[in-house]
């Protein structure tokens, strides 16, 4: 796995201040990504296990909130294992921190991942930028939905976050 890059104090990407990874490699390709360049999956840097412990260090201090996975695409075959892995430590190391993934993917396709049971919120849905929206908070585009994950895997039915 390749990523673009680790943000350590993200505002943008969940709620409070986070730590957000940026994994490299997308197939969804959809127009007017604000983040091209990482659909690529050699984009960036091989991921190491230096870049866990530096991403495990970021999460310690209090007023981080969580993690947040992002890209490129969390949740192509080629991230999830390593990424599941990291949220394993991350809810180990800081079980009362939380972790939120964006896919371009949807929720009814990618709800039984193993990734997934790690998660606290999922953004999901592909950008569209007819439906583009800069109101709207932590999403691009008024087809994505943040769902709580937890909540969702318990009810067998989409519960939304923030709503």
């Amino acid at each position: 796995m390749n990523y673009a890059k680790i943000n350590k104090t993200d505002i943008a990407n969940g709620e409070g201040v986070r730590v957000s990874l940026f994994v490299s490699g997308c197939r969804h390709n959809c127009p007017g990504c604000f983040n091209k360049e990482a659909q690529d999956f050699n984009y960036g840097q091989k991921w190491t296990a230096d870049k866990v412990n530096e991403i495990l260090q970021a999460l310690e201090p209090d007023y981080i909130a969580g993690l947040t996975l992002l890209g490129g695409e969390p949740l192509e075959s080629e991230n999830r294992e390593l990424l599941c892995q990291l949220c394993i430590l991350t809810k180990m190391n800081f079980p009362s921190k939380t972790i939120w993934c964006y896919t371009g993917d949807i929720w009814e396709n990618v709800k039984n991942y193993p990734i997934i049971k790690q998660l606290d919120v999922l953004v999901d849905g592909p950008f569209i930028e007819a439906k583009k929206d800069l109101s709207l908070r932590f999403r691009g585009s008024s087809n994505q939905r943040i769902i709580d994950v937890q909540k969702s895997l318990q009810t067998n039915s989409i519960i939304l976050y923030l709503d």
